[in-house]
């Protein structure tokens, strides 16, 4: 670093010298009066007519003085000496010892700033390319650095996370506690004949906190530790993946025992081959080195390789052979236990009222991960702050978990009377159904609030949350998904669009019923097509068809007969209950909102309400824009995995 410095500073000394030496001949060296230029021979006139009173010599240049006072400026050959050229003109040595001669004694200045002056331009050339070189060699500069590890080190001596502020994983925090006690206590694995892991896996869908895992791992071990991101290894020049990985395992090798975190390994994990024509491209000859530094010849290094992905399927086997990723830990979406605990990090130096029940807010969050969970926090956090409050109260929660799941509320949206009226029975016919159907999750809200895109919704909870889901169930949910638009019918003798969202739920409902799940009895305990979906998000993105037209055509008829059952069920339930229907519908309009405690009591009967005029058969005249008193967004759908509860 000091030769570094002193290098920089002799070239910027040798540029201000340079400048120095420039300004000192175009301004200091200016003659103050303005001098005429001569010839020697004209000089040698002036000396015949015994008309020069002195000649000052400097190196080259002579200025004559006349004995009227005028100055003149002449030059001599390079070479040549200035008595015996004046004698050759003709000058006599009488006349030339009547004229005082003097010479000047050039100063350091004068001696070499001429010198400087030549070499400005180099100096100034030098100085460029020094500039370009020294950015290019810099820290964040790519250039003369392509094979360099982009990886970044923590020491592990000041540890920011540790499995104190890790929640909602308990078996995935186990199994990465063993590696902690790998790296801190190895001889007691070794004396056992244990090896010691080569790779960790860590699986699971965005937000579950894989990042924050493998940080916790770092915190807890206190050793060295590497962070990188998969994409960080490719670039566009060939080769230049497989030099980062080998720099990077020749960096962990000096600071073994430590720990290499790749994060979305996927980016150069994927499956060999699976490129366009197959070519072997940049991505495979970095997988190879990987899969080299993991598990080749040089492999007696105390080095764990810690990778996150949210796509394992994709992986290639190479990689996921014992060897190399050792274990697998999948970090899925928390439990209603794990929420609880994960609240109480995030809401850990945040100022709480006394009234807010944790253990409520996490019943109510089921499916949320902990990104989620943090960032509903966060929004009360925020909304508190709105509302100039000084804690942390169950409204803002409760706000902030209806703005996470349908978006902010929109109540300066303008909409007719008859357009509230609408989203109020179709709201209403959700509720009811849901509440008189007793395979079918409680109702927990009723609002037509328009909040996100929806003009008003319908939200169960579940009482205890469950990872598996009965046909029977199903059956009611289809039946509560029509609840809208049957209520529309009844109530206006036309349709509209505002049940788009629950014709599309209720259609792919009844195509998994009879496609995916065997739940139908005419088609039987048969998987129809292969899906190929991207795991953990539940969503498909092909669909290899492996039967009959005439099977397809009997799969259409199945999906259409559950569809009109349901919508027949639907109707008879909400025909033989149309008081009440008709007192909840009420209800929205005059207070726009219900919770499940104010819904259970209107349902009893308990609250009295003036009853709405009776069913008009007019179809509703046209608003200015499709009434979606369903929809929450564009890809809602069932999810059985304790994902977040839909609204409809």
């Amino acid at each position: 670093m000091n030769s570094k410095r002193l290098r920089s500073g002799i070239i910027y000394l040798l540029l201000v010298l340079a400048l120095g030496a420039f300004l000192y001949n175009s301004l200091v060296r200016r003659p103050s009066t303005e001098v005429s230029d001569a010839t020697l021979a004209k000089v040698a006139t002036l000396l015949r007519n015994d008309d020069v009173r002195s000649i000052d010599i400097n190196r080259d240049r002579l200025l004559v003085t006349t004995r009227s006072g005028e100055e003149l400026q002449s030059r001599l050959e390079i070479g040549s000496g200035l008595t015996q050229t004046l004698l050759n003109l003709g000058v006599t040595p009488e006349q030339l010892s009547a004229v005082e001669l003097r010479v000047a004694n050039p100063d350091f200045w004068e001696t070499w700033s001429g010198v400087l002056v030549a070499l400005l331009p180099l100096l100034l050339l030098g100085a460029f390319f020094f500039f370009i070189l020294r950015q290019a060699q810099g820290a964040g500069s790519q250039a003369f650095s392509f094979g360099k590890s982009r990886a970044r080190l923590l020491t592990g001596d000041r540890p920011t996370v540790t499995f104190k502020d890790v929640a909602g994983n308990e078996e995935a925090k186990q199994e990465l506690q063993e590696v902690v006690e790998f790296l801190k206590e190895p001889q007691k694995f070794a004396s056992l004949g244990a090896r010691i892991p080569k790779g960790v896996l860590l699986v699971g869908p965005p937000g579950t906190g894989k990042t924050l895992m493998a940080k916790a791992v770092s915190g807890e071990a206190g050793v060295p530790f590497f962070s990188i991101s998969g994409s960080e290894f490719v670039e566009m020049f060939v080769g230049v993946g497989a030099s980062r990985v080998r720099d990077l395992f020749e960096q962990a090798k000096k600071n073994s025992p430590c720990i290499i975190f790749v994060d979305e390994i996927d980016a150069v994990g994927r499956h060999r081959g699976s490129g366009l024509g197959g070519s072997h491209d940049e991505r495979e000859q970095t997988l190879n080195q990987i899969l080299v530094e993991m598990d080749g010849f040089d492999t007696d290094t105390n080095i764990i390789l810690v990778a996150a992905t949210n796509r394992p399927d994709i992986l290639d086997p190479a990689l996921l052979r014992p060897g190399r990723f050792d274990r697998r830990v999948t970090m899925d979406a928390p439990d209603m236990r794990g929420r609880r605990a994960i609240l109480d990090v995030h809401v850990r130096g945040k100022p709480l009222a006394t009234d807010v029940d944790l253990d409520l807010i996490a019943k109510q969050t089921a499916g949320f991960a902990g990104a989620d969970l943090e960032n509903l926090v966060n929004e009360a956090a925020i909304l508190a702050a709105r509302r100039n409050r000084r804690s942390i109260s169950t409204p803002e929660l409760q706000e902030a978990i209806e703005r996470v799941i349908a978006g902010p509320e929109r109540r300066s949206r303008l909409i007719t009377p008859k357009e509230k009226e609408i989203v109020a029975y179709h709201e209403a016919g959700h509720a009811v159904a849901m509440h008189l159907l007793p395979n079918h999750d409680p109702v927990h809200k009723v609002t037509i609030v328009p909040r996100g895109m929806a003009g008003g919704y319908t939200m169960s909870l579940p009482e205890e949350e469950s990872n598996l889901a009965t046909r029977e169930k199903f059956r009611d949910q289809l039946v509560a998904l029509l609840g809208g638009r049957v209520a529309e019918e009844l109530q206006f003798g036309d349709i509209t669009t505002g049940a788009s969202n629950d014709l599309e739920r209720v259609t792919g409902m009844a195509r998994a019923m009879v496609t995916q799940w065997g739940m139908s009895e005419r088609l039987g305990p048969i998987r129809y097509g292969e899906r190929e979906e991207m795991m953990f998000l539940n969503r498909a993105f092909s669909e290899h068809r492996n039967y009959s037209d005439r099977v397809a055509q009997s799969i259409d008829e199945e999906i259409k007969s559950l569809v009109a059952e349901a919508h027949d069920r639907c109707h008879t339930l909400l025909s033989s209950h149309w008081p009440v229907m008709q007192q909840v519908a009420a209800r929205l309009l005059e207070v726009e909102t219900l919770n499940a405690a104010d819904f259970a009591a209107l349902m009893k009967g308990e609250v009295s309400t003036d009853p709405p005029p009776q069913p008009r058969t007019s179809s509703p005249t046209k608003s200015a824009g499709p009434v979606r008193g369903d929809d929450k967004r564009p890809d809602a759908g069932l999810d059985l995995s304790g994902r977040v509860p839909q609204p409809v």
